[in-house]
């Protein structure tokens, strides 16, 4: 056998063997779960609020949905911002996360670190 298809069947072999081992869009039998918190930018999410990138640039508006999507287009990123913890999560894929801008929010979906993989969000209640 040549030495590729040693390393193919290795590598097959140890999938089999290792079915726990984490996936793309979250670990292997990760069950989705419900997150709640506002969807807001990282760069704002940092201080946990919009007042500061408020004052520094009127461009940012006065409300969250403003700043959020405004600074999204300098480049930041969506995140599911939680006050009581102050931790902010980033939100996968980012589109599912446009509309709901400067909203509190559930979101449904599985974690991955830092990082929620989205199956779904809606208003909070």
């Amino acid at each position: 056998m040549s030495k590729v298809a040693v390393a193919v069947v290795s590598v097959l072999v140890l999938a089999r063997l290792c079915p726990a081992l984490p996936r793309p869009g979250g670990a292997a039998g990760d069950a989705a779960k419900v997150f709640t918190g506002e969807v807001m930018d990282d760069m704002c999410a940092k201080s946990g609020s919009h007042t500061e990138m408020q004052k520094m640039m009127k461009s940012m508006g006065n409300d969250a949905k403003t700043c959020t999507v405004e600074c999204v287009k300098l480049g930041g990123k969506y995140v599911l911002y939680d006050g009581a913890s102050k931790t902010s999560y980033q939100l996968d894929p980012q589109d599912k996360a446009k509309d709901f801008a400067g909203q509190k929010v559930k979101v449904t979906g599985t974690s991955d670190g830092g990082v929620i993989h989205v199956k779904s969000i809606e208003p909070a209640s």
